[in-house]
């Protein structure tokens, strides 16, 4: 259910509607504890990842830097050359 949480603000190209929803959906998961909910709670769960997802969008869009955005590329690369070192012995 834990995976890497990863930083949506300030890259180029920006995140995508579908980056925030699986962060909505990663977040909801886990503070409710359900990885999938049950049939009475899929409602309520489906709601709070669909509000999660909306505010957290406005968030991405109202938050203001002087930095300049991070290329995803670059730090995808980045993260990979860690892992790698990290995993290689």
């Amino acid at each position: 259910m834990c995976r890497n949480i990863r930083t949506l603000y300030n890259f180029e190209p920006p995140a995508t509607e579908d980056e925030v929803r699986s962060a909505a959906l990663q977040y909801v998961r886990k503070i409710s504890g359900f990885s999938k909910p049950s049939q009475a709670n899929e409602e309520a769960f489906e709601r709070a990842v669909d509000s999660v997802a909306e505010i957290s969008s406005q968030l991405l869009a109202e938050l203001v830097t002087n930095a300049p955005p991070k290329d995803r590329e670059a730090e995808t690369a980045k993260a990979r050359a860690r892992a790698a070192d990290r995993y290689a012995a």
